[in-house]
């Protein structure tokens, strides 16, 4: 099970348009999670608490960041942005690997700059 939480134990459906960089030397990198009309912005989902930052699940654990935007349009959220920092190599194999098996999980493609 493969899965995007804002709150502990509750997936996110709506899949995210996710950018990648990477530093020159490839060591470091940043992804950013840009999400529209999240389901966890739905008046439901108040009652399942508050958003605490974005948790990336897979069989070997959970990578989180807690730099967690929401965007307003009008007073109402709209969307959800994201940015996962990678800060060494190991943490930049680990993240595509969650990333690989995430794409397969909801039928995904890389699409490279």
């Amino acid at each position: 099970m493969v899965s995007i939480q804002f709150i502990d134990g509750f997936d996110e459906e709506v899949i995210p348009d996710i950018n990648l960089t990477r530093s020159r030397d490839g060591s470091t990198g940043t992804a950013t999670f840009r999400f529209a009309n999240p389901k966890i912005l739905e008046n439901e989902s108040e009652a399942q608490g508050d958003i605490t930052g974005m948790f990336l699940v897979d069989e070997e654990g959970k990578l989180v960041t807690r730099d967690v935007n929401a965007r307003f349009v009008n007073g109402k959220p709209q969307a959800i942005e994201a940015i996962y920092v990678i800060k060494s190599p190991d943490d930049w194999d680990r993240f595509m690997r969650f990333m690989e098996r995430y794409a397969k999980a909801n039928n995904l493609t890389f699409t490279k700059a």
